[in-house]
This record gives C-alpha cells, structure tokens and sequence, in this order.
C-alpha cells in the first residue's frame, strides 16, 4: 500500500516526509519535480506518475503538494481519497493546513499520520475518533507536555474502535441535540461567444455537522434524488437501502463530517446563473481596443448573486487599461496583463457593467484570439440542480433535536470565451 508520504511547498522544497514501511530516498520525488516543470499551471501537475520502482500518487491542497509514493497496484482513486482525508484532518486539527501550521505542530502530524496508517493501510480516518486517540494541541496542553514531558496520545483506546459503528464514539452526551446539513454545489461550465453552453456540470457535497446524545439512526430523503447521477458516500451510510428505496439511512459520527458527494453531469439539468454580454474588440493597424462587459442574473429564481469576481488574462500587446465600472473595483496588472473586476452583488434592476479601453503597443499586430472571461460567484440559499431535502427523521432516541438545511451555489471553473 502506502509506503511513504512526502509534503513538498509551491519552491518544490520536501519539508516533511514519513514512512510506514521501509524510507524511500528523496530522489524518488525528482519525477515529480520533471512533471511539475512541464505543467503550465500548479494545478496541472499528473496526479499519477509511474517509475521504474514505484508509482507517484499526488493532490496539491493549500499551495502544497501532498506526495504518497506506492510500490505495488493499488486503484488510484483510494490513494488520492486518503490523501485529501489527511488534509482535512490537519486543517481540523489545526485550524489551517499551512506549511507554518505543519512545521508548529510536526510532532502531532507525525502521531496522526502513524495513527492515519497501520504498516501503509489505513486504519483511522474518522476526526472524533482520532480526537480521542491524539487530543488537539492547545497552548495550555502544549505547555505542560514541554514541562513534563508527555504526548497528546491518548491513554485508553477509543470506545468507537471496539464498536460494530467505528465512526461514533458511545456514550455521547450533549445538552442541545442538533444536526445541520450544508447542501454546497459548484458549477463548472464553458459558455460560448454567442452564449450557448458547450459543457456544464455540477459538483456537490452535503457536510454534515451532527451532535446528538445516545446512538440516533438518521433517514434523510430527497424531493428529486434521482438528479444524482455519481454518488460517494460516507461509510456510516446503508447503501442497501439507498439503491432500493433513495433514502439516505446512517448512524451519523459525532460533529463533522461529509456525508456524500455527488456529480450531475446531464446538461438540460445544469442551469446557468448569469449571462455576460461582451464586446471585446482589436482593430488591425490601430493601438486602441474596445472593452465593454455586462453581467446579469439568469435562473436563480429570484435568489441573488454575490461575491461575483470576474478576472480575464488580457494578450500580451496590452499595455494599459482604461475602463469605467458602473460598479465594484477593477485591477489591471501590467505585468502578467491579468484583468480583475470585483463586482460584488449583482443588482437586478442596475445590470454592472465595465466599459473602456484598452491600449496595445505601438506597431503590434492584432491579437490572435480574443481572451476568455473566468467568473467566480455565490448563491445563498440555492442548489442550481434543484436538489432539496424532503425530511429527516430519528429514530433510537427519545428526545427532538433541533434540525436546519442550508444550501449554497459557488462557480467551480465557469469560463465565457469571447
């Protein structure tokens, strides 16, 4: 399985390494060094790199890139999932996965990690049972075990671990009793210059943040669960009783955790939520371009839009930019020629535009290709799948807990060519 793990910050310095089994040289990662040189961007890099002797399995999470090197067959996906489980788990533990955080704290990364994995298989992965076994640094708990000189491992074994659900730990106990679930959706989509979608598709996940006394057994049911198409669940759900009847049925884990995650790939399902009219123009033999961007509101039934940022990478002949926004702030760096334009709300009523203009370089050509407008946006309140939670249900206990839906839209990779 997993024989090493080496965690190598955005200069391509390793600045922690583990092994379970026997160490690996550093060198190894020279493959990875030669793939990351020929991708054009960070996040380019091959998530899977053969080698003579081994295979290099990667995800790159806060500017850092989290290598595991493999010596046998193992599917990739299973690797790159306990990847990003490591992650999460950090940025539990520590508030954020930084490289200054890991470096703070490389004593207890180094006792989750050996917790994480059992001779390069994994073993715990589930936060509230790693809690238990490794307790979280705080400044006090940091200063007696510098005066002590004891660990943040915990003496006993947690109880979830004996249990026939390994995810829960027994006896959990709370005064208020509530469980809350965030439906987030990204939409990834490519939109032409006549404004017709060429591809579109939703990536969603439902985080789950459950503190219920006792052992609750959960059922949450879906108005349209037949919209999801690709589904990934958490190991606590009954997966026999979602294939008959798509209802979700599960002993959820105590506090957070991500209950599945879903893809809707199907394109009369993927509505878009803003339409852009665009009018960016390069005369021939002339050193002046015309820029004129408007945003708008579409299928987001009544909801409003915001957090809108709009950035586009402007041709290389650009010197300067002129422009005039109705409204937000706009930045042009001369030097990458990245435009920025933060919109902010969207207003109905006062469609934001930006209009101006732009200077090229004297004597330069006109510009191959016109550039292509990315877009990043919220919507509160809104799955643009259409996917809403019908009920849910507790059974084993006695109590009511306090139960509250959210849902939100964000644009993944959403691009307009021009």
């Amino acid at each position: 399985m997993i024989h090493s793990l080496f965690l190598i910050n955005s200069s391509g310095d390793i600045f922690l390494e583990k092994h379970w089994k026997s160490v690996v040289s550093r060198s190894v990662c020279d493959y990875f060094f030669e793939a990351q040189e020929r991708a054009t961007e960070p996040e380019n890099v091959p998530p899977v790199i053969p080698t003579p002797h081994h295979y290099l399995i990667s995800v790159l999470r806060h500017r850092i890139y989290f290598v595991a090197v493999i010596q046998s067959e193992v599917p990739p996906l299973f690797v790159i999932e306990f990847l990003h489980r490591v992650v999460d788990t950090f940025q539990d533990y520590f508030g954020v996965c930084t490289e200054a955080a890991i470096k703070d704290n490389v004593v207890v990364v180094y006792e989750l990690l050996e917790e994480m994995l059992d001779n390069g298989f994994p073993l715990a992965t589930e936060s509230n049972i790693l809690k238990e076994l490794i307790k979280p640094p705080t400044i006090l708990r940091t200063m007696v075990n510098t005066i002590t000189g004891s660990t943040n491992v915990g003496e006993q074994l947690p109880t979830g671990q004996l249990s026939v659900v390994p995810w829960r730990r027994t006896g959990v106990k709370y005064t208020n009793n509530e469980a809350y679930f965030d439906v987030v959706e990204e939409i990834d989509a490519i939109i032409d210059k006549s404004g017709s979608t060429i591809t579109a598709e939703i990536q969603g996940v439902i985080d789950a943040c459950v503190k219920m006394t006792g052992m609750p057994d959960l059922t949450l049911s879906f108005m349209n669960p037949r919209l999801l198409d690709d589904v990934s669940f958490h190991p606590c759900v009954r997966f026999k009783r979602w294939e008959a009847e798509r209802i979700l049925s599960f002993i959820p884990p105590d506090g957070n955790f991500r209950l599945l995650s879903y893809h809707v790939s199907s394109q009369n399902l993927v509505a878009i939520p803003v339409y852009v009219k665009h009018n960016i123009s390069f005369r021939e033999g002339s050193s002046q371009g015309r820029f004129d961007l408007t945003l708008g509101p579409k299928q987001t039934m009544g909801k409003s839009v915001e957090a809108v940022l709009v950035s586009s990478q402007l041709p290389r002949g650009v010197l300067t930019a002129n422009l005039n926004p109705s409204q937000g702030t706009y930045t042009f760096d001369p030097v990458t020629k990245m435009l920025t334009w933060d919109v902010g709300k969207i207003n109905p009523q006062k469609l934001p535009s930006l209009k101006g203009t732009m200077s090229l370089q004297a004597g330069a050509s006109k510009p191959d290709e016109n550039p292509t407008i990315n877009i990043q946006l919220k919507i509160q309140q809104m799955a643009i799948s259409g996917l809403k939670v019908n009920r849910l249900d507790m059974y084993g206990e006695k109590y009511k807990p306090f139960k509250g839906i959210k849902y939100m839209t964000k644009a993944g990779k959403f691009q307009v060519r021009t």
